[in-house]
């Protein structure tokens, strides 16, 4: 690890600016994932802002009945808070399965929504790799690629986004709050993360120097009525090989509300817009869920040792939405 500087930022403004000063410099929240990459000579920040004890660490209601959760907040308390459990289960459920007690203790909400993904090639400094080094090829496609993305990928980066918290948060239509030395903005989690096309380097649609204040979760009451499922290779902590984040209101046997996420199947959250359309108003059975599943990933290239994840998220689908319709019926 090279030497690099550390400033302790005391307000938002200010954190902006001490970042705006040193283009090589980085926000440091818990971090659980930059540190690692700092060790593994991935990345080299001249200089790290820590924003950790900036005021960003509460979680509030909205006036419109949403959840406003700032940047700070750590995944544990995120976790914990009575209001996420009570109208977003799946998004305490996600961020429970993401990691250890001790690395949620540390780590951020905003930080979560910008780690990188944890493909070996990407973290191995004497490999090639386009998202890390643009333009130096992917070997994953021709290598080791079990883990990696069946939709939205390219010719140049197959790698998946490693997040449990944004698959959910995705699910639910949040929107990420930033301040740049120019103010405030806003963007849907949905438009977030860019597509990987040629120019995998580029992972958020973020302002440059743009520092994540918080999370905002609209109302949705189907949210009540949701969960998370994640499958790993261990039952231990392990990144995901396929998750699902699902949330349906089914009255009288009939889907009126659905949303759907996927993840660890593509560069950044799946929203399944196509099995989402296709599910409402129609039937609540396990025929109508497995033809949603279907018709979502048909757009799936898989790669020739990844093929398995388009049967596995099919299934998953269905036995978490039969779950779901299950419980509603009683």
């Amino acid at each position: 690890m090279r030497d690099f500087g550390y400033q302790r930022a005391h307000d938002v403004s200010g954190a902006v600016a001490l970042l705006g000063a040193d283009p090589d410099a980085r926000f440091l929240g818990g971090g659980t994932n930059l540190v690692d990459l700092m060790k593994t000579g991935v990345e080299r920040p001249a200089r790290l802002v820590d924003v950790r004890e900036l005021p960003l660490d509460r979680i509030e209601v909205t006036e419109e009945g949403g959840l406003r959760i700032g940047a700070t907040v750590t995944n544990s308390d995120l976790a914990a808070h009575p209001e996420v459990r009570r109208r977003y289960p799946a998004l305490t459920q996600a961020v429970l399965a993401g990691a250890s007690g001790q690395l949620r203790n540390m780590a951020t909400v905003g930080g979560n929504l910008l780690q990188r993904t944890r493909c070996g090639y990407f973290a191995d400094v004497t490999k090639p790799c386009n998202k890390r080094v643009p333009g130096s090829g992917c070997p994953a496609v021709e290598g080791e690629h079990r883990n990696h993305a069946v939709l939205g990928a390219s010719e140049h980066c197959v790698a998946t986004h490693p997040s449990d918290m944004a698959v959910a948060l995705t699910a639910f239509d949040a929107v990420v709050s930033y301040e740049t030395a120019d103010g405030p903005g806003e963007l849907p989690l949905t438009e977030f993360y860019l597509p990987v096309g040629d120019t995998p380097h580029l992972e958020t649609a973020l302002p440059a120097g743009a520092l994540i204040t918080g999370v905002t979760l609209p109302p949705a009451p189907v949210a009540a009525h949701s969960r998370y499922r994640k499958v790993r290779e261990r039952a231990s902590y392990a990144f995901a090989i396929g998750s699902l984040a699902a949330a349906m209101d089914v009255r009288d046997g009939v889907v009126r509300d659905v949303r759907l996420a996927l993840g660890a199947v593509a560069s950044r959250p799946w929203r399944a817009r196509e099995a989402e359309r296709l599910l409402t108003g129609g039937p609540a059975d396990a025929e109508a869920f497995a033809a949603a599943a279907d018709a979502e990933l048909a757009a799936a290239r898989p790669l020739p040792d990844n093929r398995y994840k388009v049967t596995l998220m099919r299934n998953l689908v269905v036995a978490v939405l039969t779950e779901l319709a299950e419980e509603a019926a009683r």
